[in-house]
């Protein structure tokens, strides 16, 4: 059996890992951050989401060392549950993953008509009141070709100061910081591809190091956003990052730049997920959990060739949804990407009975139960709408419709 290509070392795994957590939302989404905590808010959502995340950060460190599978968080829950609830757990990773390809592929258009506002012109149809503008939809198809043709061919081508009460402004910021946190737990989809040199001990120093460093760059993106101009005027307005630098700097060529460069992030995180997605759909293939085809591994590449044109597929159907994608698409996402933390750490708490593993897990398994619970249950501001419920259930529902029996 054909194996994936072996070339990743340290630096890969940490730019795949921060990549795939950074891209553009603090850019497209600066005045939700503002609008559910004010700036401190913010900060401190961020600051606590990332060091509350460590232990975490930490069991998967540790699962990597023990097993390295793509299937990440179904390998881990396969060890201790059923088999449905290890497929289901998988499932709702590749969401976390999945939602946010679509995402970043509509956010580009948001900065590129930012930068050339000439891309807001012949408008196809709306959306919940957002229009969906044929240029920018072209240029998400053509950013989503470019990727499939990068993964297609080889990894290392592609790797006052709360606005509420200040208990409540942490909390709201705190529910989406699993979305826009996400993406340390992609290292160990791709731990198979791990140069032969590479030692294992690295895994955990990628995963943390990503954590902590996205974590600090949001909170310098809230502060650097509120220092430079009165937050609430930017309340309600897309590009809010953007709106600030421009009335600071009384100029709009520094924001462009800023802007152009930031398109580049968006791509990093675009591809990270992109990649991390399509790893999980490779794995599930070839554990027979769907159909086999996605396990298969392309003969002259040696990457996931089928997996990587099921994400491009699923992509480009998603960006016809346009701008009403985004804000819904974080919410959703952040639940999922929560879920997934809780069973890789239950799973742990229950295969290591070492007391100082356990505590780690334990912890681990409360913060990810706590940021799961934001989200559905009505008691915490901020959960899911009718809607989100809706999009949740239509995930399940077609993972349940792909799922068969698993190989023995």
């Amino acid at each position: 059996m054909k194996t994936l290509a072996r070339k990743l070392r340290l630096a890969d795994y940490f730019a795949l890992g921060f990549g795939t957590m950074v891209g553009v939302g603090w850019l497209v989404l600066m005045d939700d951050w503002l609008g559910r905590g004010g700036p401190l808010g913010a900060v401190l959502g961020f600051a606590i989401g990332g060091i509350i995340l460590l232990p975490v950060a930490y069991v998967y460190g540790q699962w990597v060392q023990r097993l390295p599978d793509a299937a990440g968080e179904a390998a881990y829950t396969a060890q201790v549950f059923p088999p449905l609830v290890s497929y289901f757990t998988g499932w709702m990773m590749l969401l976390a993953y999945f939602i946010v390809c679509p995402w970043e592929a509509v956010a580009a258009g948001k900065v590129a008509a930012y930068i050339f506002p000439s891309l807001n012109s012949f408008q196809l149809y709306s959306i919940d009141g957002q229009p969906v503008f044929l240029p920018r939809l072209l240029l998400g198809i053509a950013m989503t070709a470019f990727l499939a043709v990068l993964n297609y061919r080889g990894i290392r081508l592609s790797a006052t100061s709360f606005h509420a009460a200040p208990f409540v402004s942490i909390l709201l910021t705190l529910q989406i910081v699993p979305y826009f946190m996400t993406g340390f737990e992609s290292v160990p989809k791709v731990a198979e591809e791990a140069h032969p040199e590479f030692r294992s001990q690295g895994f955990f120093r990628a995963i943390a190091m990503a954590v902590l460093v996205g974590a600090a760059f949001y909170v310098l993106s809230v502060a650097a956003v509120a220092y430079v101009a009165p937050w609430q005027s930017l309340l309600g307005k897309r590009f809010a990052t953007a709106i600030a630098f421009e009335q600071a700097l009384g100029a709009r060529w520094p924001v462009r730049l800023i802007l152009a460069v930031a398109l580049f992030g968006l791509f990093q995180c675009f591809n990270g997920n992109f990649v991390a997605s399509s790893r999980l759909l490779f794995a599930f293939g070839r554990r027979g959990t769907i159909l086999p085809r996605f396990g298969e591994v392309h003969e002259k590449f040696l990457t996931p060739s089928v997996a990587v044109l099921g994400i491009t597929a699923g992509t480009l159907v998603a960006l016809f949804f346009g701008d009403a994608l985004l804000v819904p698409v974080t919410e959703v996402g952040s639940m999922a990407s929560a879920l997934g933390w809780l069973a890789a750490c239950a799973s742990f708490w229950l295969v290591d009975s070492r007391p100082r593993m356990r505590v780690i897990a334990g912890l681990g398994i409360c913060v990810s139960l706590l940021l799961v619970l934001m989200k559905l249950l009505p008691a915490f501001p901020g959960h899911f709408t009718p809607w989100e419920w809706l999009a949740l259930g239509l995930w399940l529902l077609l993972g349940a419709l792909l799922h068969r029996r698993p190989r023995a």
